[in-house]
């Protein structure tokens, strides 16, 4: 089943404990991105980013006792996009309660490889992230089978990464 629209926000609106994502590519083309990309690609002013609903769905998520997570596997030099979505997104929603971590392969294997994007909802449903190779978003998919290999893609991921903020300010694995 491919999910959009209501279907789509309804499984973050209610998660019971935790919705986790896993990251696995160094861009993602997303639309309502492309001009703030755009300027901080040519170093022109953009547009603070301090609050969404995003991140008012996380914050009172995480007031009521749930997690909000992501593991984001990054080799470097990190790619335009990821200067970006770190500079942009990620401070901000750490801040607001996200639990965002990183798993640097630049100088090991990748434990994670072949694992695509995917979210798990309170380790019990999976939806597969399909992207075209360049980040542009093909779909969403409920995936149809035994979730346990996602459970254990995600127990890597955590062993495997560090908090978001350690990782930039000079502490990460690599």
């Amino acid at each position: 089943m491919l999910l959009d629209g209501d279907e789509w926000r309804r499984r973050f609106a209610e998660i019971k404990q935790e919705a986790w994502r896993l990251e696995t590519l160094p861009q993602y083309l997303v639309p309502q991105e492309a001009e703030q990309f755009a300027a901080f690609r040519d170093d022109r002013p953009i547009t603070p980013y301090t609050a969404s609903s995003y991140t008012d769905r996380v914050s009172r998520q995480r007031a009521e006792g749930k997690r909000n997570g992501r593991v984001h596997v990054v080799t470097q030099p990190l790619s335009d996009y990821l200067r970006f979505e770190f500079t942009r997104f990620y401070t901000v929603h750490v801040r607001a309660g996200d639990d965002i971590r990183i798993l640097d392969v630049t100088n090991r294997p990748n434990p994670l490889e072949g694992a695509q994007d995917f979210w798990l909802f309170d380790r019990t449903e999976v939806v597969l992230m399909n992207y075209e190779a360049d980040g542009t978003q093909i779909n969403r998919e409920v995936f149809e089978g035994d979730v346990s290999p996602f459970i254990e893609y995600q127990r890597i991921a955590m062993a495997e990464s560090v908090p978001f903020e350690e990782y930039v300010n000079g502490g990460h694995r690599a």
